[in-house]
């Protein structure tokens, strides 16, 4: 790849903050008014402090722990390359420094360290009502951010109507900015980025702003300027969004990369890693494995429809949660079960073994799989922890209960049929079934006509 095809390249990067500590209380009238008469100069010396870092280690990449207590690494020896036409998603957890780096790339914020070369007119939306004036009205704002662009009237009166019409201001264009709802703002935003056709476009977590249909048309947007081959960064808390719109993904934990490869592979190992287990847990060696005296648990997996072992599931698929035992004694009637524990450790449902082959009968000594069936379209989003158990009936007596024996992660799509419908922000509870809904008029409205 030459550096032609280069949109954009990022070397060893640093963005380092200082942060206030708390100051210390002192217990008696004379230190506090020592403290007092001090303070002109100790302020004077921590302001001049905010943007000198002498106190870095020189050899910050290795020993991060030698430098002083109030220095924070937002972005820490970031390096990548993106192509001239590439949709790259980056991800991570809040704080992980994903934003800096977008500041840094935009030219909102200087680096610490390190440089970053983008070739291309850039746009950038990094937060509601970014560029705009709060004094100037709708119409003056989209002018405003078209010459900041370098773009000619021209070219902005050639893509106003469009602009508008996607953005569903058209009322309050010549209203001032200032007072639209933060919703406004954000689709006005969103419409002058996408439409003024940057080479670059820079995008933060913002659509969440936006109503469901709003999101559903910045997500096709983006899509489409990906496929006209103008790059994108796209910042994102919605894996299905990033899987969708983007071919690679950056994993950003604690200001660095954790990870950068095929968007897929990178969501399921982020996924993968708010959790404390894994899709499959084996025993071995029959000494340490959960055991009573007529049953020892072998393994516990979670698969897809088709077999295959994962951690991570679309919402709208069939899970399969497995267990693998051995029965040590005959004619003893068994009850394997699972509980399913959410994030909140929440049980979401407890599910029996309802197999009629062997319910109520006694089981001969051997090994056996029993596998609960989860419907697509009924849990909810999010992270589960199974608990795996077995029991014997009459009498009750519980063989063995293994608490998160293994994890897994459902994840929703705002494409397809499910139960989101067309609601695209964030839906609570335990289980998310896919009802059958019927509406009619009712007879009190054909009376009235």
């Amino acid at each position: 790849m030459t550096s032609k095809d280069i949109a954009i390249k990022v070397e060893n990067i640093s963005k380092v903050y200082r942060i206030g500590l708390k100051e210390q209380m002192h217990d008696s009238f004379a230190r506090t008014a020592l403290e007092f008469l001090r303070s002109p100069l100790k302020n004077y010396r921590k302001y001049r402090s905010l943007y000198k870092f002498d106190d870095i280690s020189s050899d910050q990449n290795q020993n991060p722990g030698n430098n002083s207590s109030d220095i924070i690494w937002a972005v820490r020896d970031v390096s990548f390359e993106v192509k001239k036409g590439e949709v790259l998603g980056i991800i991570g957890r809040n704080g992980a420094g994903k934003s800096t780096l977008l500041k840094i790339l935009s030219k909102i914020t200087d680096p610490t360290s390190g440089s970053a070369e983008i070739r291309g007119r850039v746009s950038s939306l990094l937060e509601v009502g970014t560029g705009f004036h709060q004094e100037l009205t709708g119409r003056e704002n989209v002018y405003l951010n078209g010459t900041i662009l370098g773009m000619k009237k021209s070219e902005v009166d050639a893509k106003f109507d469009e602009i508008v019409d996607f953005s569903g201001v058209e009322k309050f264009l010549d209203t001032p900015v200032k007072r639209y709802s933060s919703g406004m703002k954000v689709r006005l935003a969103f419409a002058v980025a996408a439409h003024l056709e940057p080479e670059i476009l820079i995008i933060d977590e913002v659509l969440a702003v936006g109503d469901a249909a709003f999101q559903k048309k910045c997500l096709n947007k983006m899509q489409d300027v990906g496929q006209k081959g103008r790059t994108v960064l796209f910042v994102s808390h919605n894996m299905a969004a990033v899987t969708r719109l983007c071919d690679r993904a950056i994993l950003l934990d604690e200001g660095g990369i954790m990870a950068n490869g095929p968007s897929r592979q990178i969501v399921s190992r982020y996924l993968r890693s708010d959790l404390v287990t894994t899709a499959a847990r084996e025993w071995p060696d029959p000494d340490k494995a959960p055991s009573g005296p007529v049953a020892r648990l072998r393994a516990v997996r979670a698969r897809s429809e088709d077999g295959q072992i994962s951690d991570v599931f679309d919402i709208r698929k069939p899970i399969r949660i497995e267990m693998e035992y051995d029965v040590l004694q005959s004619d003893f009637v068994l009850l394997p079960h699972f509980g399913l524990i959410t994030e909140e450790d929440k049980c979401a449902f407890i599910t029996v073994d309802q197999d009629p082959t062997w319910r109520r009968r006694a089981r001969p000594a051997g090994c056996y799989v029993s596998t609960a069936w989860i419907p697509g379209n009924l849990l909810s989003e999010g992270t589960l922890s199974v608990i795996c158990s077995l029991l014997t009936l009459n009498p009750d007596t519980v063989q063995f209960v293994e608490e998160s024996t293994i994890g897994f992660r459902v994840v929703d799509a705002l494409d397809g049929e499910s139960a989101r419908g067309d609601y695209a922000k964030e839906i609570p509870g335990v289980v998310r079934p896919l009802l059958k809904w019927e509406t009619k008029l009712s007879d009190r409205t054909r009376e009235a006509s």
